[in-house]
């Protein structure tokens, strides 16, 4: 039986115990040799919980699991904790692996696949996630202990500030101290903004003067939002404001958030900071959620900076009546950085629209798109039959093999456990063409010729045109990237890039009516006539 070795420690202090990443495939080793196991491939995670999904090596693992024909038989574990903490991730994986016919093998855990194995092995797993829920809880408290004595849990150190170590019971501790290199900076940032100057200001301000932040990098909107609306810079300790769930960042209830008052020196006054929270609160354009604008702005995805040749991403004006898309290099780093102007969302998706209506939307183009998904169909059921007459051919040979092992078997020339070996590998070869070749007949029936007159054709483009200008909004997104790859946006053109061949010889210049718009101060956004 062929097998794979999984092993992973969640962290430093586990690897130094008797779980460590060598000790596990040592054992696991061991095991294979005694039960006669072909070891396929080992699979490590290092530092990694069993309670996120995020582990490479474990989804390569599940990978190696999904292909076809299968690669190897089961996946060895030096405890089922080691595969997943999680109930439900246990039963989603094993569920997925025993379509595939691979189990998964405790070499501690004695379990088998009766009912009352598979009992066992539920009660162990329940048992695994109440300890890692007891750890994950016991950790929160040692936390909130720490940040309840003034120290830190090992976050990022805020620009403006320095690490300072304090020893307790001969433990080392972490505090902060003012940073008088990046201190001042942090001053003149909440100054500047004090003084009516916006984010997108403050930035240009900073890097005209090659000012660079404590990492060496240049300035940009969010690392100004994030030093402005920082807490930290007053003196004030807090933690727990943001969890993870499921990989993602989300806000805690604020009754769990602690705060820590005049825990270490501050750099602003609370009467600045609050002033300033006052003024942000008062400027900030309404926040449309990624997963909204992705829904709502049909071209985004596929539309780019012609400059900096990055997505352009949809935003509204302060009012919330007005919407756009803007290359993101100019809104979070200025005009120096991106000259190309943020462009009105309904006249740009307007325009492309109009463009697939008039270059796609023909009855002779869509003519030719069946042409060519014909041709492309009778392609395929030449290629599908060629590799079926290839696959008869191996059968007919390993067919004849076989044949030829079953007559030396009665023969008496050979003893059976000599040919078993030959044998079974003989039927698995045949059992893994058969598959690929009820896949191929499957294909076959599966592609049909299309049959098209005039009438049938003006009918699609009637409805398509239709679905493009009454469908929903995924309807009418899932269209438009149907049929255009990428869209540039430059000063004065657009290239439009079809998914589809078309006779169009160069890119075509942009409209008039959609030119650019101008933003005049941020966040009030102006049309500029042209």
């Amino acid at each position: 039986m062929k097998v794979v070795l999984y092993a992973r420690v969640s962290s430093e202090r586990q690897a130094e115990k008797d779980l460590s990443i060598s000790a596990q495939l040592k054992a696991m080793r061991k095991y294979s040799l005694e039960h006669n196991f072909d070891v396929y491939k080992e699979f490590v995670d290092e530092a990694e919980s069993a309670r996120t999904a995020n582990r490479p090596a474990f989804q390569n693992m599940i990978a190696f699991a999904k292909q076809k024909p299968k690669l190897f038989d089961s996946i060895l574990v030096w405890k089922l904790s080691r595969f997943a903490r999680n109930r439900e991730d246990s039963i989603i994986y094993k569920a997925l692996l025993r379509r595939r016919g691979i189990s998964v093998i405790s070499i501690n855990e004695k379990l088998d696949d009766s009912p009352s194995g598979k009992l066992l092995e539920g009660m162990i797993e329940v048992i695994d996630e109440f300890y890692s829920t007891n750890l994950a809880q016991d950790t929160l408290r040692g936390m909130k202990e720490n940040v309840s004595r003034g120290f830190r849990n090992g976050s990022t150190i805020p620009m403006g500030y320095k690490k300072k170590i304090v020893k307790l019971n001969s433990i080392s501790k972490t505090t902060l101290d003012i940073d008088d290199n990046y201190a001042p900076i942090i001053k003149r940032i909440f100054q500047m903004c004090n003084e009516g100057m916006g984010a997108k200001e403050i930035v240009k301000a900073l890097n005209s003067e090659s000012i660079k932040t404590n990492r060496g990098k240049s300035w940009t909107k969010n690392i100004v939002y994030y030093i402005l609306k920082n807490e930290t810079y007053t003196g004030t300790l807090v933690w727990n404001k943001t969890s993870k769930s499921q990989g993602r960042k989300i806000a805690n209830d604020p009754e769990k958030v602690l705060r820590i008052k005049n825990n270490h020196p501050s750099i602003i006054d609370k009467k600045t900071f609050n002033k300033v929270q006052k003024l942000l609160q008062k400027r900030s354009p309404k926040v449309t959620h990624p997963r909204t604008i992705s829904s709502n702005y049909l071209l985004s995805g596929i539309l780019f900076c012609g400059k900096c040749n990055v997505k352009m991403v949809g935003c509204s004006a302060k009012s919330s009546t007005a919407f756009y898309y803007a290359c993101q290099n100019h809104r979070n780093r200025g005009n120096d950085i991106c000259n190309v102007k943020p462009i009105n969302k309904e006249k740009i998706e307007g325009f492309i629209v109009d463009r697939i209506k008039i270059n796609i939307l023909t009855e002779k183009n869509l003519k030719e798109l069946v042409m060519l998904s014909n041709e492309e169909t009778k392609t395929g059921k030449e290629q599908y039959n060629q590799d079926i007459e290839m696959i008869d051919k191996q059968l007919d040979g390993f067919t004849k093999r076989l044949s030829k092992l079953y007559d030396i078997l009665e023969t008496r020339e050979l003893d059976l456990k000599d040919l078993a070996p030959r044998i079974k590998k003989l039927k698995s070869l045949i059992d893994d063409l058969l598959e690929k070749r009820s896949e191929l007949n499957k294909n076959i029936q599966g592609s049909k010729m299309e049959i098209f007159n005039i009438s049938k054709i003006n009918s699609y483009v009637k409805d398509l045109k239709t679905l493009l200008s009454k469908g929903t909004i995924i309807e009418q997104k899932s269209f438009i990237h149907s049929f255009i790859k990428r869209i540039e946006l430059n000063k004065n053109k657009i290239t439009v890039i079809y998914t589809i061949p078309l006779e169009l010889k160069k890119a075509e210049p942009l409209n008039k009516e959609v030119l650019p718009f101008d933003c005049l101060g941020s966040p009030g956004w102006c049309l500029k006539t042209c």
